[in-house]
């Protein structure tokens, strides 16, 4: 199941992405001579006019080919006129500059859709997510042990610790427990003993015991949830949804930047298999928020300034008009490799920890 559900929800993914491509390609007139979707060996191959449409092999991918594309071509001044490369250089940024497009326009209509029918969108606010202690409750562990307002825990018994949610966990499975706080205060790491706290819950099978330390959050507004209360509101809604989760996704980049995450937060397509068959285990509307979600990631992540992503074009378009003439072939062929570099190794890394989540979790 979660196989099938991964290959779904990345087959529109690229879908949309690469129609994005496609549609201004052709809207440019610019010749396109195959779109697949996927990678690798053809599965499924049929031309229709002088394209011809493929289903390739390897699901995590796909592309649009388009005449002229590739530097060195030999081609006719005929030729030319519908060839990429050649074209002026706002059309060649419109055309790379829509697929990403394409994917925030899907995470747009499906939370538009999701509104119009009464269906409230839950945004993740970063700032109420991270593991800062708000307040120190007085006479409780924490404060005996030492803890302050404004301390950031960064680890629970040698547990990284990235979000509150992780805190409380870490702390509730262990009532009445000596636990090993990190605590980051300014420039500085202390290191604090806590005894927890048992304290006795109603659960839905009966009382259980959990663990506590006495930290607060005085903001625990960790979603802002948008709602719609008509269909022409939904229009409007759906746009501020959408733009609220992408400063959510920058917000999550920044903080990952400055080290206030782990990389090992960072997730793979194993993740994505796992994650989308879980959201479509738990029915359609989690599986559709889950791939709104992913599309405007994908969007985001793919106009970000590093060669071979549609992000690293538009850059090298930028120094092209400044130059105000075409790069040098070889200055765009290092620059190419040097984004490839960067991409296999976050690939890497994102490999590396959907492993380490499995094998961890049995």
């Amino acid at each position: 199941m979660s196989m099938i559900s991964a290959v779904i929800l990345l087959g529109v993914l690229i879908f949309v992405h690469e129609l994005g491509h496609f549609i201004f390609a052709k809207l440019m007139n610019v010749k396109v001579l195959k779109f697949s979707l996927g990678f690798g060996p053809k599965l499924l191959g049929r031309k229709i006019g002088e394209t011809e449409y493929l289903i390739s092999s390897i699901p995590l991918g796909g592309y649009v080919k388009m005449l002229g594309e590739e530097p060195g071509e030999n081609l006719t001044e005929r030729e030319k006129k519908r060839a990429f490369q050649f074209q002026p250089l706002f059309r060649r940024a419109l055309i790379v500059f829509a697929g990403p497009v394409f994917n925030v326009l899907l995470t747009y209509m499906i939370y538009t859709i999701l509104l119009s029918v009464q269906i409230p969108i839950n945004i993740p606010v970063i700032d109420a997510l991270m593991p800062v202690v708000d307040e120190v409750v007085q006479g409780g562990p924490a404060a005996k042990a030492g803890l302050k307002d404004g301390d950031r825990i960064v680890k629970i018994d040698g547990k990284n610790i990235d979000t509150w949610f992780d805190i409380v966990k870490n702390v509730r499975e262990k009532p009445g427990e000596a636990i090993n706080v990190s605590v980051k205060r300014g420039d500085k790491i202390y290191e604090y003993r806590v005894v927890t706290e048992a304290v006795t819950e109603k659960g839905g099978k009966g009382d259980i015991t959990v663990g506590r330390i006495g930290v607060m959050k005085q903001n625990a507004n960790f979603f802002t949830s948008i709602e719609s209360k008509s269909i022409p509101d939904a229009f409007y809604k759906g746009a501020v949804a959408t733009g609220r989760m992408g400063f959510f996704i920058f917000d999550s980049m920044r903080v990952l930047i400055k080290g206030d995450i782990s990389l090992k937060n960072i997730g793979g397509p194993l993740t994505i298999v796992q994650e989308s068959g879980r959201a479509a285990s738990a029915g359609l509307l989690p599986y559709l928020m889950f791939m709104a979600i992913i599309s405007v990631n994908l969007g985001i992540l793919n106009l970000l300034p590093i060669p071979v992503l549609d992000g690293g074009h538009l850059m090298l378009f930028m120094f092209e008009g400044i130059k105000g003439g075409p790069l040098n072939e070889k200055t765009v062929q290092i620059a190419q490799r040097v984004g490839l570099a960067l991409l296999i190794a976050l690939m890497v890394v994102a490999f590396y920890n959907d492993i380490m989540r499995i094998f961890i979790s049995k």
